[in-house]
């Protein structure tokens, strides 16, 4: 009996962790994870703002005359606070990363206000822009965290496509990745998770995020918009409601 309840509490326990921890998921409350649109391809960039390579990114989509959304940390950005505005100069949409990068799921309610209020704060003092949209760290949520954060009036944005460019990897294996799940899914459009910096500190080396970003642009351009999420958001929300409620 006792080992029955055991496997049952560490099923349980499995879970729920796998959905606090999965993109898709929305057991703990409703959260943007891709484009209703098959059409649609959303660029957002993580841990940001980063020396260099959040520079040459915004020179990238220049060139292309693309629009993205970068999560940024509030302590980088009250590092690097003329890089957060450029971002804003360029036509991108600015939003939530958190001040410091916790996870989230181990935090209890004041904490978490504390990183995202503070973090809007230190984006807004910036840029002039108070965010709307938040990614948790790691994508780590639970009912409180995305509760807190509607009380702040910011809405909860995951991704379906991972390129796992935060690992020591390629230019060749980002592109691939994402290149793998744009392919292979068509129903609907794709919001695609790279890293302009670390969380860990400044001036970690985004440069094959950078330029598997050339690639896909150069890639989906003539067959996919390139969109932010707040471009996204209403009609993806509609959307992910009407599948819930099926």
């Amino acid at each position: 009996m006792i080992g029955k309840l055991t496997s049952a509490t560490l099923a349980a326990a499995g879970y729920l962790a796998y959905h606090a921890y999965s993109p898709s998921s929305q057991l703990f409350g409703a959260a943007l994870s891709h484009c209703p649109d098959p059409r649609d391809l959303a660029l957002t960039y993580d841990d940001g703002p980063n020396d260099i390579h959040t520079e040459r990114l915004l020179d990238i989509l220049a060139h292309h005359q693309i629009n993205a959304t970068f999560f940024l940390i509030g302590r980088f950005v009250k590092a690097r606070p003329q890089i957060a505005r450029s971002i804003v100069d360029a036509g991108h949409l600015v939003a939530n990363h958190t001040v410091n990068h916790p996870n989230l799921l181990f935090l209890g309610r004041g904490a978490i206000a504390r990183e995202l209020s503070d973090c809007s704060r230190m984006i807004a003092d910036a840029t002039g822009v108070m965010p709307k949209f938040f990614r948790p760290p790691f994508g780590t949520r639970r009912p409180a965290v995305l509760s807190t954060a509607r009380e702040l009036g910011l809405e909860p944005i995951m991704w379906d496509v991972t390129c796992f460019d935060w690992r020591r990897t390629t230019t060749d294996a980002i592109e691939h990745h994402a290149r793998k799940r744009i392919d292979r899914v068509r129903t609907h459009g794709h919001i695609i998770l790279f890293h302009d910096g670390g969380h860990t500190g400044l001036g970690a080396d985004r440069s094959r995020s950078v330029e598997a970003t050339d690639r896909i642009i150069r890639r989906y351009k003539t067959t996919h918009r390139f969109c932010r999420v707040d471009e996204i958001h209403p009609r993806a929300a509609e959307a992910q409601s009407a599948l819930s409620s099926a």
